[in-house]
């Protein structure tokens, strides 16, 4: 099967280029699955690598904040910006240190972003709380108008995006295998725990389902 091509020079994976894919539906079952992600900018010179959520609808991913956020500012003000997701799978134990490794899938967006204004503001908070807990919009409060004007919210285009996946067991070199050492996968997983309710929680509210079946 042939893989889809980079889409620009500046995105091409250069380095394990083996690991990399270009294809859309890869981008899309990454970042719909993370909750978050890094954002590399530069203020005067100087590069920031600032965590954040992060949500996807349709061709753009999402990125949201206080309206005071000097990140949030630089990138409405058309900043280029680098937006990196990554999801670790598991630790891959090679029969040496060199060759130990992980299994992950990463996305990495190249591009500058679009301030949301409007009610399409409104629909994009409404999306990153159903992104997190499906279901929770129908059973709280709307956002007030103040609540709205304090937040800004950027969208990036999914245009200049690659994936990379790594996955499998550990390889490693053909004398290794003769080792005694054990060697494989430890898986890793992200794992909801048990809610834990505000201690202010009127006692008559029970765990809403969408809650208490959440599987990640």
């Amino acid at each position: 099967m042939t893989r889809p091509s980079a889409p620009s020079a500046r995105s091409k994976v250069r380095r394990v280029r083996e690991l990399a894919r270009y294809d859309r539906s890869s981008i899309n079952a990454i970042l719909d699955e993370a909750t978050v992600c890094h954002v590399g900018f530069v203020d005067d010179g100087q590069p920031f690598v600032i965590p954040t959520a992060i949500a996807r609808i349709d061709d753009h991913a999402y990125i949201h904040g206080s309206r005071v956020s000097r990140m949030l500012q630089l990138l409405v003000a058309g900043n280029p910006a680098c937006i990196t997701v990554t999801l670790l799978d598991g630790i891959v134990v090679a029969r040496s240190a060199f060759n130990s490794s992980m299994n992950y899938r990463s996305v990495v967006i190249l591009g500058s972003g679009e301030k949301v204004i409007g009610e399409d503001k409104k629909i994009v908070l409404d999306a990153f709380t159903e992104h997190l807990i499906p279901g929770r919009t129908a059973d709280i409060r709307a956002s007030r108008p103040k609540e709205l004007a304090a937040t800004t919210v950027v969208r990036f285009s999914l245009d200049e995006a690659s994936v990379k996946i790594s996955e499998g067991p550990p390889s490693d070199e053909k004398s290794d295998y003769e080792s005694d050492a054990w060697a494989g996968v430890i898986p890793l997983r992200l794992k909801s725990g048990k809610p834990q309710p505000d201690p202010r929680l009127k006692s008559s509210i029970p765990v809403p389902t969408y809650i208490s079946k959440r599987k990640t």
